[in-house]
């Protein structure tokens, strides 16, 4: 379990590398939806790649900093309720970590259901709990409109996760040499 949460070099530049591709695609690749500042965001799909590669701490890293930064450069400040909800969403992937085979050059459709439920899980409690809940307790936000919002923002990030992230994984894992095909020459 401590694999889950060690931080080497390597996770904080896939951090770094992340947030700003995760700040980009969410202010610029994205398609609104008709509730009211909800969007369909392709930067969830990203974030839930790097969070299978890199775990827990790089994926929620990579969401709030992204997320954050992009709030703040687009209105001027961050809406915190969502910042976190993005972070947890991130942390969540990030438990796909350890569960597939990806980095061993295989993405099979076992890792593939394995890692969409992690992300359908973490989509569930960022967006139809922990975002409501902190709209409603920081900025008094309408009850029905807050979890409206959830609802659907958890939709569409499960979307976003689910096509983009395992597409990306499919691609990565394909692009790995297999576990134990590399042969040492004499």
């Amino acid at each position: 379990m401590k694999d889950y949460f060690k931080v080497s070099t390597r996770t904080l530049v896939a951090t770094g590398l992340g947030a700003g591709l995760f700040m980009l695609l969410f202010m610029y690749v994205k398609v609104p939806s008709p509730i009211p500042e909800t969007s369909f965001q392709t930067a969830y799909g990203l974030n839930a790649f790097f969070a299978t590669l890199f775990g827990p701490i790089a994926g929620g890293l990579i969401a709030f900093i992204g997320h954050a930064f992009s709030d703040a450069l687009q209105y001027g400040s961050p809406w915190w309720s969502w910042v976190i909800a993005s972070g947890v969403a991130g942390f969540i992937y990030g438990f796909a970590f350890k569960r597939t085979k990806v980095e061993e050059g295989e993405f099979t459709t076992k890792n593939i259901v394995t890692f969409n439920v992690i992300q359908v899980i973490g989509n569930i409690v960022a967006w139809i709990v922990v975002a409501p809940v902190l709209d409603i307790l920081i900025y008094a936000e309408p009850v029905k409109l807050s979890f409206t919002q959830g609802v659907i923002a958890a939709l569409m990030n499960v979307v976003s996760a689910g096509v983009f992230g395992t597409l990306l994984l499919v691609a990565y894992a394909a692009a790995r040499p297999k576990a134990g095909t590399l042969a040492k020459e004499e």
